[in-house]
């Protein structure tokens, strides 16, 4: 194995010299965890920059959505990941409001949320519904299933093509290493029009070292053949036309929306919304939410960190301030947030 990094890493080196400086993003935060945890950043030339994108649910979920979910907490039985449990709304989080009684579990998925709801009939409960394509499948086939009156959801469930054309339109990114597990549910085709339209490498790439080296190979070629595709790294997971049965009950429950992520303005297509036979579910047209606005941390970058603009590192209140015990961001919350990974594996460089 080592051999066969040496042997990659050579290739890239040599043909990242054709260029002055590229910027490669990936939008996954496994990725960025295979990245930090085997120092494949130093293995690099300095021209050729790996940055990270908004590839964490959890990170991506807004402000408001955390503020909506603290707010029902006072008539609902609120069930979340334990990753959003944490995160900082504009005054506490769902951690903070357990803590003064509230009744906020966490659960391992919806199917568990689901169960409570069955068993405790005189109580509503909701689920914080999160995640990109990778997870709507499993909230979709709960309410195809769903024959109970007390149980709703959040819907915050985001879509990954969409946040990568508005980056591409928005900041120079040359080059994506695209997601694995989102692309295991959507197959390959949906960066087609992308890669047609602005012309730049995108080749979807697996969880291991050698995968992702393989992926920036892959890329460099391209750049340098200047033959402009997408290129499938991952095809031991990734089929072409992706996992058709999930795209199924996703088209039967969704329809794409215009959506608000995190650190963005609202992004054309980026979100789910359900359809009309399943809305009776979304807690929001049954609920009235108040306008509560926003309070951003002075210091906090994450909104330019999800952008790519800045690294965790960059934060004067990285390691500081904001941390995994006291976050002050959404980034440093989560195991796949960028602040959170750069804490572990960097905060003593």
């Amino acid at each position: 194995m080592r051999e066969l990094v040496k042997k990659v890493t050579s290739k890239i080196n040599e043909l990242a010299k054709e260029f002055d400086e590229l910027k490669i993003m990936h939008v996954c935060g496994s990725h960025e965890h295979t990245i930090c945890k085997y120092g494949l950043r130093e293995l690099l030339p300095e021209n050729l920059l790996l940055i990270p994108g908004p590839g964490c649910p959890v990170c991506v979920t807004t402000q408001k959505e955390i503020d909506t979910a603290i707010y029902l907490s006072e008539n609902y039985v609120i069930t979340t990941l334990g990753d959003l449990y944490r995160v900082p709304g504009s005054e506490k989080s769902l951690f903070d409001v357990r803590a003064e009684g509230k009744d906020v579990r966490i659960v391992y998925s919806i199917t568990d949320a689901v169960r409570m709801a069955k068993r405790e009939k005189d109580k509503n409960f909701l689920f914080l519904a999160i995640g990109f394509e990778t997870t709507a499948p499993t909230t979709g086939a709960e309410l195809i299933n769903l024959n109970i009156d007390n149980f709703f959801i959040l819907n915050c469930h985001r879509r990954t093509p969409p946040v990568m054309e508005f980056l591409l339109e928005d900041s120079k990114i040359d080059a994506f290493i695209c997601p694995g597990h989102v692309s295991a549910i959507i197959g390959v085709k949906p960066y087609y029009p992308l890669v047609e339209k602005y012309r730049v490498p995108m080749v979807i790439a697996g969880f291991e070292p050698m995968d992702i080296l393989i992926s920036i190979y892959m890329i460099l070629k391209q750049l340098n053949e200047n033959n402009i595709r997408v290129e499938n790294e991952y095809d031991r997971v990734v089929k072409e036309e992706g996992n058709v049965v999930a795209q199924k009950i996703i088209e039967k429950v969704f329809t794409p929306s215009d959506k608000r992520w995190r650190g963005f303005p609202i992004i054309k297509g980026g979100g789910f919304e359900l359809k009309e036979e399943f809305k009776k579910y979304d807690i929001l047209e049954r609920e009235e939410i108040p306008d509560i606005k926003e309070k951003i941390p002075k210091g906090c970058i994450c909104d330019k960190i999800l952008r790519g603009e800045k690294l965790p590192t960059d934060c004067k209140l990285f390691g500081k301030s904001c941390n995994p015990l006291n976050p002050v961001g959404s980034c440093m919350v989560s195991e796949e947030g960028t602040c959170r990974i750069f804490f572990k594996y960097y905060r003593g460089v």
